[in-house]
């Protein structure tokens, strides 16, 4: 095996050390110390630092992206503003405008090492604009970027008119998830009847379902009981994702405590979006002000698979963001106080392995056979690369050197310092 591509002398996320990484025909052929140089198309130092499997985003707008100040700012910073300014800009939507701010920030998403996004799509259009240009985003990324859609119905698909056709146009047009937001709808009672029509449409298609479930501060907000019982009913397990969740954050424990057990015998999946779940919930309360974030730790220790989301990157929602998922797993760490050194690693899987779970990506991961997807990164261990939001030395697309940056820091590697601690800070000073 002569491979197009070797990377020597790389740390892993699992802590093994001086690992060599040998690519071949957009696969990983070999991961062991020592492997032979000869040959090689191309050989990166990583010189003692971390190579991770891309980041992955697995839940985003992307038709919203890179929009803010269209048609003006969200003045009160509420998700509700944020919808109603999403639905004064829709009718001024061109499939232009849509692919080409895509396109933008798919290049910022693979700068950063983030190789894999899920993104819902509106379908309470008439026109379907934004499904047909993001379709054509994914054929146009597929190369350096998988592209997943959730046809997702930001209108209610009981309280929108006609919703329900043009979210199944949507699938048959070839939109890969079903999407839903249950609390949008008029009543609790229509919210779980969106919740039922929706999964059963998903098992009838043999597809993954997505739902926007319980984005409130209303701790009665509980579709995601009625998510997991249809998870269950219609073998949904391992294909069915709660996304947000944050209603639980103000449920009564003895309530949650019912609820994790349900969420992980049916295998409904859990993503959190710490950046936007801080900024948009508990914009009512005065103080004590509620964090917003689902409970991450609980969620952990009951089972449920759970990965980190960017959702938004300025739009109407959110001002700030920038295609960072090592940004997205800092502040899940602050918001959920995961502070020690496993549930610190834990945050950067959940912005690397979680996700791939959540998306069902074939192929991801560190061991031979795997899509040769990579990132290098200016950091001794996950730790220390959640700290510093390391620079991207190099971002690996199937075996082939896509982006490159120069490292941020001079850094002096010694052995034996904590971990997560650059070694420029653990030195000892003279004297």
């Amino acid at each position: 095996m002569t491979p197009d591509l070797l990377i020597r002398d790389a740390t892993l996320p699992d802590g093994r050390r001086g690992m060599d990484i040998a690519c071949a025909g957009g696969r990983i052929a070999a991961v062991a110390p020592g492997l032979p140089i000869e040959g090689a198309g191309r050989v990166v130092e990583a010189g003692g630092k971390l190579v991770s499997p891309p980041f992955l985003d697995c839940h985003f707008h992307m038709d919203a992206t890179l929009s803010l100040g269209q048609p003006r700012l969200n003045t009160s910073g509420t998700l509700l503003e944020g919808i109603a300014l999403w639905g004064e800009l829709k009718p001024l939507l061109t499939q232009e405008a849509v692919i080409e701010r895509a396109l933008r920030y798919c290049d910022l998403a693979v700068s950063q090492g983030l190789l894999g996004v899920r993104s819902h799509v509106d379908v309470c259009d008439d026109r379907l604009l934004a499904v047909e240009a993001l379709l054509e985003v994914r054929r146009r990324v597929a190369p350096y970027l998988d592209l997943q859609l959730v046809a997702f119905p930001q209108d209610g698909v009981l309280r929108s008119p006609g919703a329900l056709a043009k979210l199944t146009r949507a699938l048959e047009m070839g939109v890969d998830v079903v999407g839903g937001i249950p609390h949008f709808e008029r009543t609790m009672e229509e919210g779980a009847e969106s919740v039922r029509l929706l999964c059963r449409l998903a098992a009838e298609r043999g597809l993954p379902v997505d739902l926007h479930c319980d984005e409130s501060d209303d701790p009665l907000s509980r579709h995601v009981e009625t998510l997991a019982r249809e998870t269950l009913r219609h073998g949904l397990g391992g294909r069915a994702t709660g996304s947000h969740l944050t209603s639980m954050h103000s449920m009564d424990n003895y309530y949650v405590s019912k609820l994790l057990p349900l969420l992980a015998e049916a295998g409904v999946m859990a993503v959190a979006n710490p950046l936007i779940n801080i900024v948009l919930q508990g914009r009512h309360d005065t103080y004590p002000k509620r964090r917003g974030m689902t409970r991450v730790p609980e969620l952990r220790a009951a089972g449920v698979t759970v990965a980190f989301g960017q959702d938004c990157v300025m739009d109407p929602w959110y001002s700030l963001g920038g295609a960072d998922m090592l940004d997205v797993a800092h502040m899940g760490l602050h918001v959920a106080q995961m502070t020690s050194r496993e549930a610190m690693r834990f945050c950067f899987d959940a912005v690397t392995v979680q996700p791939a779970k959540v998306m069902g990506l074939e192929g991801y991961g560190l061991e031979p056979g795997c899509h040769a997807d990579l990132v290098l990164l200016d950091a001794a261990d996950p730790i220390e690369a959640i700290r510093l939001r390391a620079a991207r030395l190099a971002v690996v697309r199937r075996g082939r050197v896509v982006a490159e940056s120069p490292s941020r820091r001079a850094s002096l590697y010694l052995e034996g310092r904590p971990e997560g601690v650059a070694a420029w800070d653990y030195a000892p000073r003279a004297g």
